[in-house]
């Protein structure tokens, strides 16, 4: 076997390790998570790769003991609902930003950008006045609006990106033909941005999935509230102990769903997420 032969394999070997390692270091946390919504008491204190008893009734207990079936719901919703806001608005607003020559719209992203840098304690007690006057207090409506704070600059700054690399000549023969900037942007423009709106579709979907000051605050009912919070509040009333088989159990069916999600867009998102760069 010649040195040049010997140093291809070694470089192919150690890139595999790596990917190995990676692979392992992003796994890891979940399996460990399933692993432990199967442990009862002092089994999820010993280190095991699978218990020897697993506790399924973790699971069945989670529906019982709290209306954790109504919490999915309420977050499938108030997600669904906050991508969909996210959407529309920021097509319309990539349109605008990114094909009509405006004064200023330039000023306007890194305005739009801008809003996104504040963390969401920075503008909790606005927000929370804003839902209570317009008597939307303890209704996931409130979710639905308050999450485009940080799920509407990152959708208009991906699709505006997106929409500046658009043939001009696609737009000009739909004006020819008395298309509507309507018509132009629902017919012409939205068949062709699939993997951009896949990507922020979703990455909008999990922020508003996962996302927890909110959705404490704004709540105030166990009926209205969504998963991260019906998990954080999860509490053992009858031992006085934190049920961590049953937390860790929550956990996991909440996780499942994202999960499910990019593998299915996969190919989309990383579509979507390179679009910018191989253009022009």
């Amino acid at each position: 076997m010649t040195p040049r032969r010997i140093k291809r394999l070694l470089g192919k070997s150690a890139f595999y390790l790596l990917l190995a390692v990676i692979g392992l270091y992003t796994v890891f946390p979940f399996y460990w998570a399933i692993v432990s919504s199967l442990k009862t008491g002092s089994e999820l204190f010993q280190v095991d790769f699978w218990p020897s008893h697993p506790a399924w009734h973790n699971y069945v207990a989670v529906f019982q003991e709290q209306p954790f079936g109504r919490n999915i719901l309420n977050s499938l919703f108030v997600a669904v609902s906050t991508v969909l806001l996210s959407l529309a608005l920021a097509l319309a607003a990539a349109y605008a930003l990114g094909r009509v020559q405006v004064r200023g719209r330039r000023l306007l992203l890194f305005v739009i950008l801008g809003v996104s840098m504040f963390p969401q304690i920075a503008v909790l007690s606005g927000m929370f006045e804003l839902i209570s006057s317009l008597g939307l207090y303890n209704n996931l409506l409130a979710l639905s609006f308050s999450y485009l704070i940080f799920t509407l600059p990152f959708t208009v700054w991906v699709l505006t990106t997106f929409m500046r690399e658009l043939p001009q000549e696609l737009e000009e023969a739909a004006i020819v033909d008395g298309a509507t900037p309507f018509t132009i942007v629902t017919r012409v423009f939205m068949p062709l941005m699939g993997p951009a709106l896949v990507t922020t579709g979703l990455l909008a979907f999990i922020a508003a999935w996962n996302e927890f000051l909110f959705a404490l605050t704004f709540t105030l009912t166990s009926d209205m509230r969504t998963v991260p919070v019906a998990i954080a509040l999860i509490s053992g009333a009858s031992t006085h102990e934190l049920p961590w088989g049953n937390i860790m159990a929550a956990s996991v069916i909440v996780t499942v769903p994202l999960i499910v999600l990019v593998l299915v867009f996969q190919r989309r998102i990383v579509s979507g997420l390179t679009a910018g760069a191989i253009k022009g």
